[in-house]
């Protein structure tokens, strides 16, 4: 069997998205999964490969025609949009445009089925907004691109699964955007993706919205009751596993225990907290609903340690093994 082919984005050229890419493509394993192909810039990587003293050889290419995937080389789709002189460590919107044509590249590629999934290295919002691309980031940028109506932020650590039924919204916000219908939807790609993962019967924690998940009324304006009991009710008559709504402090803890295989969180920090608590350095995003395979590192651009050599790759070689994993199946 073929390995797929992932699409690598470099990220922000200013943050650690280059180096982590040299270090990750420098693990053994990550060649015995996939076959990595980098859309960004060759100088930037080469650089980089200078910093975390990688001794990896970048092949610069105009298309993946010929690319090379062999142990000791980085096959990469050089767009030659980064200056030599950028610095690392600072907000540029011309580093925030060619993070933002990295992506479009990539999906692209995946249409073309020259790739078969995409991994994505961190970009910075702002700079991607200095560059008049509006979106809140990388889950709103692919939804666009790909045309998809709506799609759900799935978080992965190493004893817990996330996810989202809203993501980059003010909490007053995310809670007037919940509904029975949007929480149903969530649930519904939360189990379709588990079992395309290989879990059968996926057994799924829905959270409430307020303390105690509003202990029957007493918190709270009754949000459990009429955005979240019905959808619960709905799941269950198609013979999901699906229990809720639950206090989330509870939930997250007999998630991670081992009872759940899925957390359905209500808002951005209710979900990422707790993964973030349990596991940064491997921790893996999933963006569920699209039409092509993405997964992305757990963590930001990390300006203030960007082009000092001390990033952490763990997360995207996790992200590139899950991207591996569902590109195949």
């Amino acid at each position: 069997m073929s390995l797929p082919t992932i699409a690598i984005t470099m990220g922000d050229a200013a943050g650690i998205g280059p180096e982590i890419v040299m270090k990750a493509l420098g693990v053994a394993q990550v060649r015995a999964w996939c076959n990595p192909l980098v859309i960004g810039d060759a100088s930037r990587l080469r650089r980089a490969g200078e910093i975390v003293a990688s001794s990896l050889e970048i092949q610069r290419l105009d298309d993946a025609g010929a690319a090379d995937f062999s142990r000791g080389k980085v096959a990469c789709i050089d767009l030659g949009l980064v200056p030599d002189d950028l610095p690392f460590g600072r907000v540029s919107a011309v580093a925030g445009e060619a993070a933002y044509r990295y992506i479009e590249r990539a999906v692209r590629l995946v249409e073309q089925r020259v790739a078969q999934a995409i991994c994505t290295a961190p970009l910075s919002k702002e700079a991607l907004h200095a560059a008049g691309h509006r979106y809140p980031g990388h889950t709103e940028l692919l939804a666009a691109l790909t045309h998809t109506p709506e799609v759900s932020m799935m978080l992965v650590a190493p004893k817990l699964r996330v996810i989202h039924v809203t993501t980059h919204m003010g909490l007053l916000d995310a809670i007037e955007r919940i509904d029975a219908a949007l929480v149903e939807r969530v649930i519904g790609r939360a189990h379709d993706t588990l079992v395309r993962a290989g879990i059968r019967e996926p057994r799924m924690g829905v959270c409430g919205i307020n303390p105690h998940a509003g202990e029957n009324g007493l918190f709270g304006r009754g949000e459990e009751a009429t955005k979240i009991e019905p959808a619960v009710a709905r799941a269950r008559a198609r013979g999901w596993n699906v229990t809720g709504p639950l206090p989330a402090d509870t939930l997250f803890f007999l998630a991670a225990r081992g009872d759940y295989d899925i957390v359905v969180a209500m808002y951005h920090d209710q979900g990422h907290g707790p993964i973030k608590v349990l596991g940064l350095e491997s921790g893996v995003n999933i963006t569920v609903g699209l039409p092509v395979v993405r997964t992305s590192v757990d963590h930001g651009t990390a300006f203030d340690i960007a082009g000092k050599g001390l990033a952490d790759e763990r997360s995207l070689v996790e992200a590139l093994r899950q991207a591996a994993e569902l590109a195949s199946r």
